[in-house]
């Protein structure tokens, strides 16, 4: 589907954001690029978005037609491209894309699962049916993923992120060989991507955070995605184990606080809709991010942290709150 500039009459308008919201961005050190998952959501209306008519645009509308609202919100520089997981983008749509955020602006960018999933699923149910023939198909990956991706979005491309969902029994067991057939398909992968652009890999095995994973991705010029989810270790055990933390490392830093801990996706979703407003905080997660974010900006490296809002209720609000615990951890090294 082919993605229009949007016509005036389309257009949605960006919220009026405090005063305080705005001190905050101007705080934010450059290197960190804060935004969340999707933007198409009504119940931001009055955090990201202006009504319209007096209500709040439809998920459509928003889809369509609110990505320049989003990128307005002072806070929100980037934003992670989901739809991709699911079919891959052309790239005029992803220049579409482009053409509607600030020059400043990053997209964090999902691959397709047809690449990252060892088996084909029955729609519906999620269900494994057979073995999917695509899986760490390199050329294929970079053919019809990495290329409109880079191509289209330019200067504009954030962190292209490959995520893997668990694998099985099979490959946790023959840890050596997942890892070194993951690094080799990442190692192909950045043989066909410009050097600007990083390249991250997320996992939901737990028994992937760990050196000898990072040491592959190392080896693959890849940086290890921190995975905010109920299924994987707290931030800062994923961040020394990929050493992330260490004061040598030049590594970006690449996280998605994904769900709240103790929460499946679907009962996390019923919980906190319509999202407009934090429902459970995660205070450790908060601060663990805050923490490695601002010690990685101070050295230089850039940071991408996308909030999903199944995380504590309301990705904005929760970009805010990192935000604010960002400068006070940043205010706390200086001292």
């Amino acid at each position: 589907m082919q993605l229009p500039l949007f016509a005036d009459s389309d257009a949605v308008d960006p919220a009026d954001v405090p005063d305080e919201m705005r001190r905050l961005a101007v705080r934010l050190p450059a290197a960190i690029h804060l935004g969340t998952s999707s933007w198409s959501f009504p119940g931001w209306t009055g955090l990201v978005f202006a009504p319209r008519n007096g209500k709040p645009a439809t998920e459509q509308v928003l889809a369509r037609h609110g990505l320049p609202a989003y990128a307005a919100h002072p806070l929100l520089g980037t934003v992670s491209l989901d739809r991709t997981f699911y079919a891959p983008l052309t790239r005029d749509e992803f220049a579409a894309y482009a053409a509607q955020v600030p020059d400043a602006f990053r997209f964090v960018v999902k691959a397709p699962a047809a690449f990252t999933d060892p088996v084909l699923r029955k729609p519906g149910s999620g269900e494994a049916a057979r073995d999917n023939p695509s899986f760490l198909d390199a050329a294929a990956a970079a053919a019809t993923f990495v290329e409109p991706a880079v191509t289209g979005l330019g200067m504009k491309a954030g962190p292209l992120v490959f995520q893997f969902p668990p694998l099985g029994r099979r490959p946790v067991a023959d840890m050596p060989r997942t890892i070194a057939r993951i690094a080799a398909f990442m190692a192909a992968i950045r043989g066909r991507t410009p050097a600007h652009v990083t390249l991250a890999v997320e996992v939901r095995d737990p028994e992937l955070a760990c050196p000898a994973f990072a040491a592959g991705l190392r080896d693959a010029s890849a940086t290890p995605c921190l995975a905010v989810h109920a299924r994987m270790p707290p931030v800062a055990e994923q961040a020394a184990a990929f050493g992330l933390d260490r004061d040598d490392c030049r590594l970006a830093v690449v996280a998605r606080w994904n769900l709240h801990a103790g929460h499946r996706y679907e009962e996390a979703k019923q919980a906190y809709f319509p999202f407009d407003r934090l429902v459970e905080e995660d205070v450790p997660s908060r601060e663990a991010l805050a923490r490695l974010a601002s010690r990685a900006a101070a050295r230089g490296r850039e940071v991408f942290i996308t909030i999903n809002n199944k995380a504590e209720g309301s990705a904005p609000c929760s970009v805010a709150k990192l935000a604010a615990a960002i400068g006070a951890a940043s205010a706390g090294d200086e001292a």
